[in-house]
């Protein structure tokens, strides 16, 4: 016996990465970007009350991360401001505005970061035969992300 008669998703609205772009402070579509995720990071304290088997949680704090794959075609403004930072200590501030567009309806989500700074492992050079040149970086969001406009 079928229970969901009806689908939860009608999978021709479904969207994949062709929808979607990550732009930089100035606007500019990162087009040699491969992926990009954002995640927020919530820390909780727990406490347990007197007589209470139960415990509860109460939000700390947060962090949010920006982590992008580019592929490489050659070193850009980007690229550069990473390496000056290296060389003198002083790590450029970056903004980014990530955007989803439904290819069905005339809607977007858009999400932009700012005050993102270089954070981890970051790829300065990486090489592997049979695969294409790319970069990892990844980044930490020092304001909250700040919706812009929802599907």
């Amino acid at each position: 016996m079928e229970l969901n008669k009806f689908p939860v998703v009608d999978v021709r609205k479904v969207m994949s990465g062709k929808d979607g772009m990550l732009y930089d402070q100035d606007g500019n579509p990162m087009v040699a970007v491969e992926s990009f995720s954002s995640q927020a990071n919530v820390t909780n304290s727990t406490f347990q009350p007197l007589g209470s088997a139960m415990e509860r949680s109460a939000m700390t704090s947060y962090n949010v991360k920006l982590n992008l794959t580019e592929i490489v075609v050659q070193s850009g403004l980007f690229f550069e401001r990473i390496m000056e930072g290296l060389r003198t200590s002083r790590m450029p501030v970056f903004a980014f505005r990530g955007v989803m567009h439904s290819p069905y309806e005339d809607a977007k989500e858009e999400v932009t970061y700012r005050d993102c700074v270089p954070d981890g492992t970051i790829d300065i050079q990486n090489m592997t035969i049979g695969d294409l040149y790319k970069r990892a970086w990844s980044f930490n969001c020092n304001q909250s992300p700040d919706l812009q406009s929802s599907l």
